[in-house]
């Protein structure tokens, strides 16, 4: 199915049925997007970052994880789902986008992948602390941004990865609760696409 060219698919990875959603076209950087514990692929649509990519000319991939949305729970950890994504869809080093806990699932996946990954985008990032001493090991360019008024990854999680990480920027924006992009979806847009160009 596709609407707005973005196209709506399921494919089957280690033994686990994945859906996703997938914008048309785009020559430039491939981009992964996760979500948080409450949310799934469509909040991407909903928010009309899937759209904002495509008209920016990347190439942008949002999956429901095992569990999540419309992809039923399976045995494959995220990880290993990850990796199934990326090689199917034939992903060059996508820029993964993690909210929360999907923020912990880039973080970890990086950590354990990352001559698969081109780029970090931690938004709220759970499980930073958990991860504190391989933090260092991530050479890929992070860009990091907090909700000032987060109450559920405290912002010190912010500041312990802008201090750990070799390649890091810290985005703060102030007055903003944990889902920091779905209430400053302008902001987070412009911060994303900023740090894609820089990338490129």
């Amino acid at each position: 199915m596709e609407s707005n060219g973005i196209k709506e698919k399921t494919i089957k990875v280690e033994g686990s049925t994945v859906h996703l959603l997938e914008t048309a076209g785009g020559n430039g950087r491939d981009v992964l997007l996760l979500h948080g514990m409450k949310f799934q692929a469509e909040t991407w649509r909903g928010l009309g970052t899937l759209d904002f990519l495509a008209s920016a000319g990347f190439h942008a991939v949002a999956l429901d994880l095992p569990g999540f949305g419309q992809s039923p729970a399976g045995n494959a950890g995220p990880s290993v789902v990850l990796r199934g994504v990326i090689k199917e869809l034939g992903l060059a080093k996508p820029v993964i986008v993690g909210p929360s806990m999907g923020g912990r699932v880039a973080l970890e996946f990086c950590l354990d992948n990352q001559g698969l990954v081109g780029a970090l985008v931690l938004v709220g990032a759970v499980g930073v602390a958990e991860n504190r001493q391989r933090l260092a090991d991530i050479k890929v360019p992070v860009l990091v941004l907090w909700g000032g008024d987060d109450a559920i990854s405290p912002l010190e999680n912010g500041h312990l990865l802008e201090r750990e990480l070799a390649d890091c920027r810290l985005v703060i924006i102030e007055n903003a609760p944990h889902p920091c992009y779905l209430d400053h979806a302008s902001r987070f847009h412009r911060e994303l696409e900023n740090f894609l160009q820089e990338l490129s």
